[in-house]
């Protein structure tokens, strides 16, 4: 099957998603995670990349970068990914693939959607059952952000900024804003196994018959309320309600 082409990002900010194969384990020990760490340093200087949020898992890991030039993305993800699957493989005397497929990205152009999104990283690792709380987990940005640990690859400042100019103040809204339980799907491998069409027809079952492009010209609350449905009672994430509708991940994301 063709690969469908990377839909780009204007803004040069993606959320890029990679996991093992068949789910398996890519991180056993604390030398996996900085051996990771140390090839993602070295490429964000090398291609002068931003990176505003991290966190790997024991089988997947998110990133949230900017590029400076366009294609510097795929080149850093072929990079870090290649080195560090040949690097595991000798390390554990094992053969073939580790990383299931290629590396999964989507585009980030809304600012609301981007604060989003770092709070739904740095949510991974107590979602997953792996740690208590954000500040629990070591390896991930969030501790950058609130100053426990050294700022050494995030790139904090912006999203600081943002939310106030004064840097205790802004520390205190990140921390606040994280303690808020997120609701949001933004896993970019769909976790349920369906076709466009079984999307498809799950909406238009909601819309009592309608196609799913028609759920964009309703009522803004008649609307939000079949979207809610969609993730919350029928599973459906927001990049395959993106997909059927038509209806922007930004505005999807705010919806509670």
């Amino acid at each position: 099957m063709t690969r469908q082409p990377r839909i780009k990002s204007q803004t040069g900010i993606y959320h890029i998603m990679f996991r093992g194969i068949n789910r398996q384990n890519i991180f056993e020990e604390e030398r996996d995670y900085q051996k990771f760490m140390e090839l993602l340093i070295n490429t964000k200087q090398e291609l002068e990349l931003k990176i505003f949020a991290y966190c790997i898992l024991p089988n997947h890991g998110h990133l949230l970068m900017q590029e400076k030039e366009l294609g510097n993305i795929s080149t850093a993800m072929h990079k870090i990914l290649t080195t560090f699957a040949g690097w595991y493989n000798r390390k554990y005397l094992r053969v073939g693939t580790l990383f299931g497929n290629r590396f999964n990205s989507e585009p980030v152009e809304d600012d609301k959607y981007l604060f989003a999104l770092v709070r739904y990283i740095h949510q991974n690792p107590w979602k997953a059952g792996i740690a208590n709380n954000s500040h629990e987990y070591k390896w991930s940005s969030y501790n950058e952000y609130t100053g426990k640990t050294e700022n050494i690859i995030t790139d904090t400042e912006y999203l600081l900024h943002f939310l106030s100019v004064n840097k205790k103040d802004s520390i205190n809204i990140f921390v606040k804003f994280h303690q808020e339980t997120s609701k949001d799907n933004f896993d970019l491998i769909d976790t349920q196994k369906i076709t466009d069409d079984q999307v498809r027809r799950k909406i238009i079952q909601l819309l009592n018959g309608k196609e799913p492009h028609t759920l964009s010209t309703m009522p803004q609350e008649e609307r939000n309320i079949i979207i809610k449905a969609l993730r919350e009672n029928e599973g459906l994430s927001i990049r395959q309600i993106e997909r059927a509708t038509g209806i922007s991940r930004g505005i999807i994301s705010r919806i509670k």
